[in-house]
């Protein structure tokens, strides 16, 4: 006889083994990495390395499509418009899902219109001074900048970059009023500094680690929350009295809201396995990069801190991008 015991039981492998098929079956076709970036930056260097990754391990072709523009946010438009059906997929940056968001008009809802699957990766983000600059320190630096008739200005890479608000977030910690000198990038803003066209920049350490190891900038503090192994004689911003001054720039896989759990899971564990690959982990390591995976059940309230974060801070400062 089948009871009904057998027949729940019967229902429930037959759900277990439709799940497990999804989740095998997927990527059944080539699946498009969108980089809301240009090529040849850091972001786009991971996700290469990552699309190499997920088609060596799942036998299926992972590419790379640049859609820059905007800060990002065209290629989150377009991500944000896909068929939620996992041939396309978004590597995403903090800069866009949690600062844009409150400095621009978005064509498309930023928490309503994408899904996330998880952190990939963190690039510390430094603060560095021109080698002659007189204060070794920190306390220094602050202690100059609190001085009346101070001349000191600092390196914007671009308005409403993760750089820039990072910059803003010390300022508002240490309580200090420094004006910025506009750049047009990254590069151009780390050779203001040694050029001593202007005195200080916070950046990324794929863009300044060479130059702080050959002596030609001095490096005053990293935000990250513990040192980084990266650069392990760097102190933290909490270290030297401010513990606010954390910013890393976090590097996220996502996709278009609707996409199945099931695909959710499996793009994670895929991308869990390519990030912390030992091989992956020395390419990364190459560019300053270091791999952070988290789940997609963290990523709610971590899209919410990170939100709450830069609203309050882009509000309390008053910063505007025209």
């Amino acid at each position: 006889m089948i009871t009904r015991r057998s027949t729940l039981g019967l229902a429930a492998a037959i759900g277990l083994g439709r799940t497990a098929t999804a989740q095998e079956a997927w990527p059944s076709r080539p699946v498009t990495l969108v980089v809301p970036w240009a090529a040849g930056g850091s972001t786009d260097a991971v996700a290469r390395i990552l699309a190499q990754r997920l088609s060596q391990d799942s036998g299926k072709s992972f590419v790379v499509d640049n859609r820059s523009g905007a800060n990002g946010t065209i290629g989150f438009g377009s991500v944000a418009r896909a068929r939620p059906d996992g041939t396309t997929l978004l590597v995403s940056t903090v800069s866009t899902y949690a600062m844009a968001p409150w400095l621009y008009q978005l064509p498309y809802d930023n928490e309503r219109d994408l899904v996330g699957i998880g952190l990939l990766a963190a690039m510390p983000i430094i603060m560095v001074v021109n080698k002659d600059f007189p204060a070794r320190t920190l306390a220094e630096f602050v202690e100059l900048a609190r001085r009346p008739g101070h001349r000191i200005t600092y390196a914007n890479s671009g308005a409403g970059s993760s750089t820039h608000l990072a910059t803003e977030l010390f300022l508002q910690e240490a309580r200090l009023d420094i004006p910025d000198i506009g750049y047009r990038g990254g590069g151009p803003a780390v050779q203001g500094v040694i050029a001593n066209e202007t005195p200080m920049v916070f950046q990324a350490a794929s863009g300044i680690l060479p130059q702080i190891q050959g002596g030609t900038l001095r490096a005053l503090g990293i935000a990250s929350r513990e040192r980084s192994p990266l650069a392990p004689e760097i102190p933290t911003f909490a270290e030297q009295g401010f513990p606010g001054v954390v910013v890393e720039e976090h590097i996220a896989l996502q996709g278009p809201a609707g996409l199945p759990p099931d695909i959710i899971r499996r793009a994670n564990d895929l991308a869990r396995a390519a990030m912390t690959a030992p091989d992956t982990r020395l390419r990364l390591a190459a560019l300053a990069v270091l791999p952070r995976v988290t789940s997609p059940d963290d990523w709610p309230a971590y899209f919410a801190a990170e939100n709450a974060k830069w609203r309050d801070m882009i509000r309390a400062r008053n910063i505007r991008v025209q």
